[in-house]
């Protein structure tokens, strides 16, 4: 039986905000941008009883709470926080799928021997994460991703839930049909109609019911009912790609305000791809207009890579060709078809020496060691600097 745990952080920008500020703790605090053209990013557990959740238009959400404290979103101190944070996980197993800067899911099923049961390696990492990055976690603990993230959210917040196999399905049948991934406003409306209001209403439903009135998603939404998720927790190093976007505080229109962001996108990217020890050779751009229209070009390198510089001057042609002019929300730069590094080959005894590592690659050990000890704020370069960001500012794509 597999042990996934799923780690969601409690309101993180807004926590992170509050820890960093100790006048904020225990008040309404928005995390936004523009006051009438952002969004909210975070809101801390203070403002939520006023209706204020992340992605509402900054405008709504402080006519919905005028009292509130809005606070600018400070994207290296949060990314420099997932790092302490990950780095946590990655005590008690490899096996890390993250999914945003705030959430992963771990695969614990081998370290169970080591650490103990997985509600205690759970409780671990939370301490672990109270103690040294002073910062509430919670904590789901199931047999399946999908029963892990609903007992998390059901632990919110600063808590943790386990649901053992044989409780999957009785705790699902409680829960609205709302919770099913891939139930939308329409979706949850058409099973409303049916008389399904609950999962376990779909449980009790026929699976070919489900198929004729939803087709292959109605079998999807019947298994999701069972508790049967089948997917593993996938790693970086297997992952089918990694990238990087943010979200702007205000629409951005031109390349050259836009540059600093899609390099520092680039960096981060190839630094996680170092750290999986992976290469890729697809870089892609995806861009997200004001009119929340989204376009992704994509072009193929010579060769493999992981140098972000790399990454950056192809994402940066490829955004020279598509920006059409038109103020952007959104920029993400991802790598695509990942394959394992090469291996050194084994001399033979004529053989010509082996050529000596390119300076890239020297150049990245040496700004990783750095970013290791001191910090991804340590270093970086100087239009990332201008922007106020760094090399590894939000990540929410993370892969989210």
């Amino acid at each position: 039986m597999r042990a996934i745990i799923h780690v969601d952080m409690d309101a993180f920008y807004a926590s992170v905000e509050q820890r960093d500020n100790p006048d904020l703790r225990g008040k309404p605090v928005i995390v936004g941008g523009h006051a009438q053209r952002g969004v909210v990013v975070a809101a801390s557990y203070e403002v939520r009883p006023f209706g204020v959740r992340s992605a509402m238009p900054m405008a709504r959400a402080v006519k919905m709470a005028p009292q509130a404290i809005v606070v600018t979103p400070r994207f290296s101190a949060y990314a420099e926080a997932s790092e302490h944070v990950f780095a946590i996980f990655e005590r008690y197993t490899p096996l890390i799928e993250p999914l945003s800067l705030d959430e992963a899911f771990l695969d614990v099923t081998a370290s169970v021997g080591l650490f103990g049961p997985p509600a205690e390696i759970a409780r671990r990492i939370r301490k672990e994460i109270a103690v040294e990055v002073k910062l509430p976690a919670s904590a789901g603990i199931a047999p399946v991703k999908f029963v892990a993230k609903i007992a998390s959210d059901l632990a919110k917040p600063n808590g943790q839930r386990e649901v053992r196999a044989e409780e999957v399905v009785p705790t699902l049948a409680k829960l609205p049909v709302s919770r099913l991934w891939g139930v939308g406003p329409k979706t949850e409306e058409e099973l409303t109609r049916g008389g399904l209001k609950t999962i376990g209403d779909v449980a009790a439903r026929g699976v070919e019911w489900l198929e004729q009135r939803f087709g292959p998603q109605g079998r999807h939404l019947w298994e999701l009912s069972q508790g049967i998720d089948p997917r593993e927790v996938v790693p970086d190093r297997a992952a089918k790609s990694v990238g990087a976007e943010d979200t702007f505080e205000e629409d951005l229109r031109g390349v050259d305000l836009l540059r600093p962001h899609v390099h520092a996108q680039a960096l981060r990217v190839g630094r996680r791809l170092r750290k999986a020890e992976v290469k890729g050779r697809v870089v892609q751009l995806k861009v997200k207009f004001s009119d929340f229209t989204t376009i992704t070009r994509r072009t193929t390198l010579s060769s493999p890579t992981d140098d972000g510089q790399t990454i950056y001057r192809a994402a940066l042609e490829l955004l020279e060709r598509a920006h059409e002019g038109k103020p952007i929300r959104l920029t993400g730069v991802s790598v695509q078809s990942l394959g394992e590094p090469e291996q050194p080959q084994q001399l033979g005894l004529f053989s010509a020496p082996p050529k000596p590592a390119p300076r890239s690659e020297k150049l990245n050990a040496a700004l990783d060691r750095i970013a290791e000890r001191f910090g991804t704020k340590a270093i970086t370069t100087a239009d990332i600097a201008e922007t106020g960001g760094t090399a590894d500012d939000e990540d929410p794509w993370g892969r989210h």
